[in-house]
């Protein structure tokens, strides 16, 4: 599995949503990418400290600047 398709399906492996046969490939290529491994840690960590965040409590802005954050980052991973 290359990098990108990793990223493509992320949510679903962290949700146990990838069929048996994807989860081992994403699984191989974790063994195998210490880049994806970071990115995957990266986004539990993340998922975790966004669902301690009251709505309230993110500032105006802040939002969009993480998701371009994330965007900029996802375009940067080697293929």
């Amino acid at each position: 599995m290359p990098c990108q398709e990793l990223v493509e399906v992320i949510t679903d492996y962290l949700e146990g949503a990838l069929s048996p046969q994807d989860r081992l490939r994403f699984e191989e290529h974790l063994a195998l990418c210490s880049g994806c491994r970071n990115y995957v840690e990266q986004m539990r960590v993340t998922i975790s400290l966004t669902g301690a965040l009251k709505t309230d409590s993110i500032p105006d802005g802040v939002r969009e600047q993480l998701l371009s954050a994330f965007r900029d980052w996802k375009r940067d991973l080697p293929t």
